[in-house]
């Protein structure tokens, strides 16, 4: 199992001079061979007999020619610039294979990283050693045992930070508490309603610092490109930006975590977060709740524990069915936040309803996957167990 743990660093001006240069390099690379990448692509379209660009020709190409046109880039680890060779073959592979879009050129203070193998650094107590570079500061020490992967050093706003993962093949999680299943109802009003009756709203960090965004924001268009005053004002608002994304994922990441630890099968919603945002008076305050982020961390946690977590189709009606009789209403107004079922007289709360429901559904569609009668519009995440025993254990439990 590969885990990935972020820790800040603590460079001094010239570590972070010298950081700021190999990111710059493989940024350069990149955007060289992506390039390069479409130039020979082209060629090739028009004389079928040259061959098409591959990631390992361009890595080659670049060795060839950076000592006499590219000398710089010798100044920094050899890593930055064909590890981001190699990170664009990867971009490709997912645009050909459809799970990605066309790879885009990297810009200056949005994609300022790049990565080292593990045999060019080494992490020793609270510190890491980069080639060229030497010995930096790291604000905590490696959380996890095992044998090192690879490091990433980007940077965010004006602070660095360095991703290391780790293949801790031999640290065994430990299962979650056993209180059955429950379903996960995100909203607009609340992050998270669960079927249970628990309700987290949320930091709603945008929302809250959305004031300050704008003023800072006008500030900096009023600056003169290229004076210092734009600088700070600049890394005044990427700070802020950074703040905001750092409140919303902390959350994010307690609930996830606080639902894998307790819970062996998650329902979920299939939203469809990208026709969301289509609707302008709702698209802000769907994109501070981060829908999708949370339902990643689900899954990638549930797999780490062997939970499940079943994803329930998007068109099921889960707001308008009744959890006690399963009377299903023609229609219920958004801004209806509370109704009563007309075949059992049941009053119901939108939000823990539609949570209800989802439970059903997971458990349902559970007991399905193991042999029992009856399926759902449900299917499993990446977070299933995937064996019979295990679900023949939890249908005994949730029964």
């Amino acid at each position: 199992m590969f885990l990935a743990h972020r820790i800040r660093l603590d460079p001094n001006n010239v570590q972070a001079t010298h950081l700021a240069r190999a990111a710059g390099t493989a940024r350069f690379a990149y955007n060289w061979a992506l390039a390069e990448w479409q130039r020979q692509y082209d060629a090739a379209k028009i004389d079928p007999a040259l061959p098409k660009p591959n990631e390992a020709a361009l890595r080659r190409q670049l060795n060839a020619i950076k000592r006499e046109q590219f000398p710089w880039m010798l100044d920094v680890t050899k890593n930055a610039p064909q590890m981001a060779i190699m990170q664009l073959g990867r971009a490709f592979q997912n645009f050909f294979e459809g799970r990605a879009r066309y790879p885009r050129f990297r810009r200056k203070g949005r994609d300022d990283r790049f990565t080292l193998t593990n045999d060019q650094f080494r992490v020793e107590q609270q510190r890491i050693r980069i080639p060229k570079l030497g010995w930096l500061r790291m604000r905590e020490s490696l959380r996890f045992k095992g044998r090192i992967v690879s490091a990433s050093i980007a940077r965010i706003a004006d602070r660095w930070y360095a991703s290391i993962t780790v293949d801790t093949q031999d640290v065994p999680l430990p299962s979650a508490e056993n209180q059955g299943a429950v379903g996960v109802d995100l909203g607009v009003t609340a992050l998270a309603t669960l079927s249970t009756g628990e309700v987290f709203t949320g930091p709603k960090a945008l929302r809250t610092l959305l004031g300050r965004l704008q003023r800072l924001s006008r500030s900096l268009s009023r600056k003169i490109k290229g004076s210092r005053s734009r600088a700070s004002a600049k890394a005044k608002l990427a700070r802020l930006h950074a703040r905001i994304a750092n409140l919303r994922r902390e959350c994010l990441h307690q609930l996830s975590t606080s639902m894998t630890r307790r819970f062996h099968i998650i329902g979920i919603e299939d939203l469809n977060v990208k026709g969301m945002l289509g609707n302008r008076h709702l698209a802000r305050a769907i994109a501070d709740m981060g829908f999708g982020e949370l339902r990643r961390q689900l899954e990638y946690k549930a797999a780490w524990r062997g939970n499940q977590v079943i994803v329930v189709d998007r068109w099921y009606p889960s707001s308008k069915t009744c959890s006690c009789c399963g009377y299903r209403l023609t229609a219920l107004a958004l801004g209806a936040r509370a109704w009563t079922c007309p075949g059992c007289d049941a009053q119901h709360d939108r939000d823990v309803n539609a949570a209800i429901n989802l439970r059903n559904m997971a458990v349902s569609s559970t007991v399905a996957a193991c042999g029992g009668e009856g399926a759902g519009p449900a299917r499993h995440a990446h977070g299933e167990t995937g064996s019979v025993e295990a679900g023949i254990q939890q249908k005994a439990n949730y029964a």
